[in-house]
């Protein structure tokens, strides 16, 4: 299927205002585009209730943000804690609010998203150990927050969908309760991936290898393997154990290649999964709405899947 018209459009805006191949942009101005981006394409809806807390992290308090349904189905709800996208080095719970408000009320449940520190300031592993540190504070006060433990799912997108993988996988081995469910959208799950992908949307489909690497460069700072699971959680040995998966990667994104992997390695080891590809679309589609209109349908859909599985974990249990 050839790229979505709105999306080219988009594309198209995007490569007049970028810089010079040869200029190496700061952090602080990858912030700035970023934020600029997603403030562009959010189409933000009306929420239950939205609180700001903090967790205790490693390297100080971690700020969440707890978003409640506008129709909330139980007291004591399902939830998904979710991590944002943006290199790992952009982004916070401001850049993916509407998108985490529309999770919140298709799913019906609550989300809780992660204010993890960001590289360069803070490479590997301050965002991965705020991540843990911020799940294990939402499950050690989940009957406060009104969260039911037994039904939490890890989400993310893109980058964060990296650390929502890692987290997962993390919880699975270690905590006393584990999520039933991970959702990733767009998911980078290995830094070096050489993938056909990558190599044929790699330049001029929003994101470029070569802001890749600089971002991998940052978030690795001087002693990290990017062989590491806990930095390229594709490279993971052991798949078997982890919860129910959804799975949505983009025809034109450089990534979508490593969540197909992604997806077949847990079918391999046994894993409920479902994956979708979306024809036409480019990363990060699902947070642009305001420009790519086939973004919010797809996007409450996506909900609705997630919905579905937490919800159904009550059953099982039942059963």
């Amino acid at each position: 299927m050839p790229l979505d018209p709105r999306a080219q459009r988009l594309l198209d805006m995007l490569a007049v205002a970028a810089p010079s191949p040869q200029s190496r942009i700061t952090a602080d101005d990858r912030r700035r585009a970023f934020e600029r981006l997603l403030m562009l394409g959010r189409l933000p809806e009306p929420i239950g209730h939205v609180t700001e807390l903090l967790a205790p992290g490693p390297g100080g308090p971690v700020p969440l943000r707890q978003y409640i349904p506008v129709r909330a189905l139980e007291d004591l709800a399902p939830a998904l804690i979710y991590f944002h996208g943006g290199g790992l080095v952009a982004g916070s719970p401001d850049t993916h609010d509407a998108l985490c408000r529309t999770l919140a009320n298709a799913a019906h449940c609550q989300v809780v998203s992660i204010g993890y520190r960001l590289a360069p300031e803070h490479p590997f592993p301050a965002a991965l150990d705020d991540g843990c540190a911020a799940a294990l504070w939402v499950l050690a006060q989940a009957r406060s927050l009104r969260i039911d433990p037994q039904r939490l799912g890890i989400a993310g997108d893109s980058a964060g969908a990296n650390l929502a993988a890692v987290v997962c996988q993390w919880l699975t081995q270690t905590a006393v309760t584990r999520p039933v469910l991970q959702l990733l959208l767009c998911p980078m799950l290995d830094h070096y991936a050489d993938t056909e992908s990558r190599r044929s949307f790699g330049s001029g489909y929003l994101v470029n290898l070569r802001e890749l690497a600089l971002e991998a460069e940052e978030y690795l700072g001087t002693g990290a393997d990017p062989a590491d699971p806990r930095v390229s959680p594709l490279r993971t040995a052991d798949l078997s154990a982890l919860p129910e998966t959804i799975i949505h990667t983009a025809e034109f994104d450089p990534m979508r290649d490593e969540g197909l992997a992604y997806a077949q390695r847990l079918t391999s080891a046994g894993v409920p999964v479902r994956y979708t590809c979306h024809p036409g679309m480019i990363h990060m589609f699902y947070a642009l709405p305001a420009v790519i209109p086939y973004a919010r349908a797809a996007l409450a859909q996506i909900a609705v899947e997630a919905g579905s599985v937490l919800y159904s974990a009550r059953l099982a249990d039942a059963g």
